[in-house]
């Protein structure tokens, strides 16, 4: 019987190591995220700037909705791709959903903060345990809102202070979202 000439050279511990997504696989998240970069170039300013998107992405966004030529539009979502080839699709695509309003959490969240406002502009309990529950808020910028967005009530004027704490409210509440990929040596670290 002929052994085949190949498998003196494979090891058994060879098989079962992991050696990375395959081409294929990082096409795929290339083309996602060149796709995630177009849907982007139609947002507005503010909710781009919402996701937190690095500089050089932002600008490249910016360069592509000068552009009028199909090819040079094309290019640009390319490099778009490119600069954010380092990103974790499913997270920018948390982000955006988030800036848009899309996301059920983004929803929640809002809900959230507007009673949250509602509740501390109708009393002072709600303002003292929020301030508890968040000792790190700025509470003399807090308080503040507070007292004007009151004022404004009361003297039947537009809610400026109010539009002003529910935006306090919401950048405090609002958790992060890490755009890039974890590595896989720290990965495997938090799995252990």
């Amino acid at each position: 019987m002929r052994q085949d000439p190949h498998q003196d050279f494979q090891d058994d511990d060879e098989e079962d190591v992991y050696r990375g997504p395959s081409k294929s696989q990082l096409k795929r998240e290339q083309l996602e995220l060149q796709a995630l970069g177009k849907e982007m170039t139609g947002l507005g300013d503010e909710q781009v700037k919402r996701i937190g998107l690095p500089e050089d992405v932002l600008f490249e966004i910016k360069e592509f909705r000068r552009m009028r030529s199909f090819g040079a539009q094309r290019r640009q979502l390319q490099l778009i791709g490119k600069k954010m080839r380092d990103m974790d699709p499913k997270a920018v695509r948390e982000a955006i959903d988030r800036a848009t309003g899309e996301s059920r959490a983004a929803v929640a969240l809002l809900h959230r903060c507007e009673t949250l406002r509602d509740r501390m502009i109708a009393d002072d309990a709600a303002l003292t345990a929020f301030i508890s529950e968040h000792p790190e808020v700025d509470i003399q910028a807090l308080r503040t809102l507070v007292r004007g967005a009151r004022r404004e009530r009361d003297a039947a004027k537009p809610p400026k202070s109010a539009r002003e704490l529910y935006k306090f409210l919401h950048r405090t509440l609002e958790e992060p979202i890490s755009l890039y990929a974890e590595d896989e040596d720290e990965a495997e670290d938090l799995d252990r």
